[in-house]
């Protein structure tokens, strides 16, 4: 079984560059190394007024591929998380749940992943959470929308330790 490429952008800018300089489509196939009929079917699928576009080609590749992939999770799947979430289930809940009762294995990161995707959208499905934590990456630094210094409040009559003096040891200090 043969490896199947799909055209790449500069492969598609250089298709437009062969035909600007009036080459056949079998000579620029040749160029490529790829089948003429590839080149032929490239060119009529995305020929305009103007002629060939890659730009708008390889815009419209993408699209097509999109439109084939599949969701891995139904969407009859997230309106049941969707559901248990608004019933105040946590997501480690809802995921064991699924797993245990369907048969169906959604990683409750996945399910962050969700709730935190509906805020984006303007959804409320963030405020269904227990634990109200700012978000954090791998290395535990803050998100781009966590303020910086907003974990470190105090209650009104303590002082923070990183204004206290030094402890006393008894020892002279050299």
């Amino acid at each position: 079984m043969r490896d199947y490429t799909q055209l790449t952008q500069e492969e598609r800018y250089q298709i437009e560059a062969l035909l600007k300089m009036e080459h056949h489509q079998s000579e620029i196939a040749v160029v490529l190394k790829r089948h003429k009929s590839t080149i032929s079917r490239e060119v009529r699928r995305n020929r305009g007024l103007r002629g060939y576009r890659p730009k708008q080609a390889q815009h419209l590749a993408l699209a097509r591929r999109e439109a084939k992939a599949k969701p891995r999770i139904a969407p009859g799947t997230w309106e049941w998380v969707e559901s248990l979430l608004r019933e105040e289930w946590s997501p480690e809940q809802v995921s064991g749940w699924l797993s245990i009762e369907q048969g169906l294995h959604v990683s409750h990161e996945w399910i962050y992943q969700y709730v935190y995707a509906d805020k984006r959208r303007g959804g409320d499905l963030h405020a269904r959470l227990r634990c109200q934590k700012k978000r954090r990456n791998a290395t535990g630094a803050m998100t781009a929308g966590a303020k910086s210094g907003a974990g470190f409040r105090l209650t009104s009559g303590r002082r923070s330790s990183r204004n206290a003096p030094a402890p006393e040891t008894g020892r002279p200090t050299p």
